[in-house]
């Protein structure tokens, strides 16, 4: 495993990331302790280091999980957790992104993690009803408490996030140093803004649901697969997101691999500060994963991928593209940028 600066920091973070929304058996489908102590074990023999979590995952059990598991070694994995779900459905100041939540949702994590710092707080999801304003303020109010390392932010529109860190940087306030999307081989929507402005601004990208729930790893389309409890339904798959998982299926079987390694590796070189989220009930599930990180695909792997999967980028993107000639004249193909 390999190691990235995580955003415009000087924090070191592996090629993919421990995702633990499996930890714990409160939603039903989750892996017991003595299992999230295998996935743990294995993760970190092999060189990962940031453990991603939530204050709603498994009803807090997933932190708690990690918590015992973390023990003296703490400090040497990055601990990674969200807040903005409620932790009182009758409480209306119980949710959201606000000074209040945080301060309460942040001091549980710290408790449930038996830690006295959070190396990278995520906004989980945005808050419309919060000023933006506000919820910078607090997360560098936490910052410099030396309670939280770094922040985050997931499932936000491009939009916020760039005008929440150009308010950071006017106001002298911590900025977020990534973000988290779903991105997948059927899922590329995230090109549209979000990855873009991850590049331009230098924010690093955990990618979650890189196997579709499973689909790219060949739980669908191989004969032979066993099927496994699974949150996606056969109904709710797209005969075009079968014809990727096919085609992903075809390029393993070419390399020798498995179809959740291709899948992984395609996602990590396609856009390079994309940084996969695998998560399993499994130990043979994570093991598989772990190996995309030293998978290279050849150059035609990558194109054939590219194509079966490719999505219209939409308005604007794809208008300003198409009309470069118009734009900047014949003269306009000669400029390099």
């Amino acid at each position: 495993m390999r190691y990235r600066l995580f955003g415009r920091s000087g924090l070191r973070v592996s090629e993919l990331f421990l995702g633990t929304m499996t930890f714990g058996e409160d939603w039903g489908w989750g892996a017991p302790l003595d299992e999230c102590r295998k996935l743990f074990t294995a993760y970190a023999e092999a060189g990962g280091n940031v453990i991603d979590t939530a204050n709603r995952y498994t009803e807090g059990a997933s932190e708690r999980i990690i918590g015992e598991l973390l023990g003296s070694d703490r400090d040497r994995f990055v601990v990674s957790t969200k807040y903005t779900l409620t932790n009182d459905e009758t409480d209306p100041n119980a949710s959201g992104n606000h000074r209040k939540n945080l301060r309460t949702s942040l001091e549980q994590s710290l408790t449930r993690l038996r830690t006295d710092y959070i190396d990278l707080l995520w906004i989980h999801i945005w808050d419309p009803a919060t000023p933006i304003e506000e919820t910078m303020r607090v997360l560098d109010d936490a910052v410099r408490a030396g309670k939280v390392l770094y922040i985050g932010v997931s499932d936000t529109p491009a939009w916020v996030i760039s005008r929440a860190n150009t308010l950071a940087d006017w106001r002298g306030w911590t900025n977020f140093v990534g973000v988290q999307a779903p991105y997948s081989l059927t899922r590329r929507d995230a090109e549209r803004e979000l990855l873009p402005m991850a590049a331009n601004l230098g924010l690093s990208v955990g990618g979650f649901s890189p196997l579709a729930n499973g689909l790219l790893s060949g739980k669908f389309t191989r004969p032979d697969a066993k099927h496994a409890p699974s949150r996606l339904n056969r109904a709710d798959i797209s005969e075009k997101d079968l014809a990727v998982a096919r085609e992903v299926d075809s390029v393993a079987d070419e390399l020798g691999v498995s179809s959740s390694q291709v899948a992984l590796a395609w996602a990590m070189a396609t856009w390079p500060q994309v940084h996969p989220i695998v998560g399993a009930r499994r130990i043979e599930q994570l093991t598989d994963n772990l190996a995309a990180a030293d998978l290279t695909l050849p150059d035609e792997a990558v194109r054939r991928l590219d194509e079966i999967s490719a999505i219209d980028l939409g308005y604007p993107t794809q208008f300003i593209a198409s009309m470069r000639g118009f734009v900047y004249g014949s003269v306009g193909r000669k400029v390099d940028f």
